[in-house]
């Protein structure tokens, strides 16, 4: 089962297995204080794609495809994610402040498509 967190809420037992799913460190957060399994920047965004869509909702349509894209030219950044969720929950953990438009969203629904297939 995959859910999402933003990186900002409190650490919770029933997250799971908790994977930051971000290219940069989320900022005012330490290192050594985030509770976390692994950080998997290379299922976030590339820089260019993340720096282009800016989280302007009037991209997000061609932002969703172009990350998509991203993700299949790169299934091993992807891949443990499903294989940890097959194991038990995972939690993706996100620092955008937009909580309806972010790659958190999109890998989900990504990996879960991946997972049913």
């Amino acid at each position: 089962m995959l859910s999402l967190k933003r990186v900002y809420e409190d650490y919770d037992a029933g997250d799971g297995a908790r994977y930051l799913v971000e290219r940069l460190w989320p900022r005012g957060i330490k290192k050594e204080n985030l509770i976390m399994d692994a950080w998997v920047k290379e299922a976030a965004p590339s820089t260019e794609l993340r720096r282009w869509f800016g989280h302007d909702p009037a991209k997000w349509q061609e932002f969703q495809r172009r990350y998509q894209a991203e993700l299949d030219d790169n299934p091993d950044a992807w891949r443990p994610l499903i294989e940890a969720s097959r194991r038990g929950k995972v939690s993706l953990l996100y620092s955008a402040r937009d909580t309806e438009h972010n790659n958190a969203i999109v890998l989900k629904a990504y990996l879960e498509k991946h997972m049913a297939a």
